[in-house]
């Protein structure tokens, strides 16, 4: 069966050509050269550079054809005032090492190459390969460490720091571009990053939030690094939001925040901060012993499954009366210290409460994130952290959109790739939560539908 290429439709595709080249035997006999050492696949006169190579020029001699207006060799060359001149050797750096060209020139001085203009020595190929491998969470030292023993490309910090710092735009763009006007929830979490301060390398919080549109799709919609007092700081991460174009929020879930509250009633009177309901059973865990985790959370679930506040604060007096909750005295102190901020909860229908009760999915993100920053020690600068942890989103959905592209058209049952993370993932049962949501707040959700 014959692939056509999609780009150029009737032509074989790239497949296409190796399975020919299987077919006739060629493939299997540089295979058996580059087994038995005759011929490096990679490397300095390697294969695949010398592939490159090859191509390139082919490339450029294309480009210089096209440019002159005749083919190399051409009867129609005394006709025409500009001619070829020989070539100028360059060396570019590239996803498979340093590649040695010959650039071809004209009399004229007017050709500009297109494929590898000049003045460029690293092919873009190259920088993409750096920020993906920067977003994976290796640092600077690690990429030159990596680029020189496997391609054999030595590029020094300066270079490589600005690579990753072009993106540094882009950043900015995204932490300023305009959002929807009502998000019906939006969470938040942390995770804990370390940045140097002068002399000084200090714990922060890096803050994501994640908004669900009236679709019920999920978007980040930013990365905020806490720099000072709680209250000062959440004034200017939700009159960044508003400034954003965010008219109005109906829930913010996140984990007990200090000076949150505050600044979500003063920018958006009406919103409701809810306590992430898991995060509070995780909070009263902490001093519970291992073997009674399972026992203390049954005794906990009457409370935030209770269909009201009366019911729940039965619950909540009954577990402090059980000897569970005489032996964990703090587990119960958790629930009563964060009532206030739980009971809004409880005054929701169940479908709704499904989408409220965790922000399961932006500690997944956070999870991801952890293991990207885990080795990085510290960062230099609030700026660098959100460009890694920006560059580290975009690169964990990229990755899972290709494995999705790569299982399109298999059968379910064969399919492994992973669901989007955050970005564009859609929220479960989202039509009957947002029904439910209208007919508790009709006058807040209706104008924007």
């Amino acid at each position: 069966m014959t692939m056509i290429d999609e780009k150029n439709p009737g032509e074989p595709s790239g497949q296409d050509l190796v399975e020919q080249l299987k077919a006739s035997g060629q493939l299997d006999a540089l295979f058996a050269q580059i087994d038995a050492g005759g011929v490096e696949l990679t490397g300095d006169g390697g294969f695949v550079p010398a592939l490159v190579k090859a191509a390139l020029e082919r490339g450029l001699q294309a480009e210089l054809t096209s440019h002159l207006g005749y083919e190399k060799g051409s009867s129609e060359a005394p006709k025409h005032a500009n001619s070829r001149n020989g070539t100028t050797p360059k060396t570019v750096e590239s996803e498979v090492g340093p590649i040695e060209l010959d650039v071809p020139r004209d009399r004229g001085g007017s050709f500009t190459p297109r494929l590898v203009p000049k003045g460029q020595r690293r092919l873009g190929g190259l920088d993409d390969m750096i920020i993906s491998l920067y977003a994976g969470g290796m640092t600077i030292r690690d990429i030159q460490h990596h680029l020189a023993s496997t391609i054999g490309t030595d590029l020094s910090h300066e270079t490589i720091s600005n690579i990753t710092d072009a993106v540094s735009e882009e950043v900015l763009a995204w932490q300023s571009r305009p959002l929807e006007e009502f998000y019906p929830v939006i969470y938040l979490d942390a995770i804990r990053i370390k940045i140097r301060e002068n002399s000084q390398v200090l714990n922060r919080a890096a803050y994501i939030a994640v908004g669900v549109d009236l679709e019920g799709i999920k978007h980040v919609l930013g990365i905020w690094v806490q720099d000072t007092e709680g209250s000062a700081f959440w004034a200017h991460v939700c009159a960044d939001l508003a400034n954003r174009g965010v008219q109005d929020v109906l829930i913010v879930c996140c984990d007990g925040l200090k000076g949150l509250p505050e600044a979500i009633e003063a920018t958006w009177p009406d919103s409701m901060v809810q306590t992430c309901v898991v995060h509070l059973i995780r909070a009263a865990m902490r001093f519970v012993a291992y073997q009674d985790r399972k026992k203390v959370a049954a005794a906990l679930k009457p409370i935030y499954t209770a269909p009201n506040e009366e019911t729940a604060r039965k619950a909540l007096a009954e577990f402090e009366a059980s000897e569970l909750g005489t032996k964990y005295p703090s587990a119960a102190a958790t629930w009563a210290n964060s009532w206030e901020r739980f009971i809004p909860f409880l005054q929701f229908p169940p479908m709704l409460r499904k989408v409220i009760y965790t922000t399961n999915s932006i500690e997944s993100l956070n999870f991801q994130l952890r293991k990207v920053t885990k080795n990085r020690g510290h960062f230099p600068s609030t700026e660098a952290a959100v460009k890694l942890l920006w560059l580290a989103i975009c690169n964990i959905e990229d990755k899972r959109a290709a494995e999705r592209a790569r299982d399109r058209g298999k059968p379910a049952g064969q399919r492994k790739a992973q669901g989007r993370l955050v970005e564009g993932q859609a929220v479960t049962n989202w039509k009957q939560a947002l029904a439910q949501l209208a007919a508790a707040y009709p006058d807040r959700i209706n104008p924007y539908l």
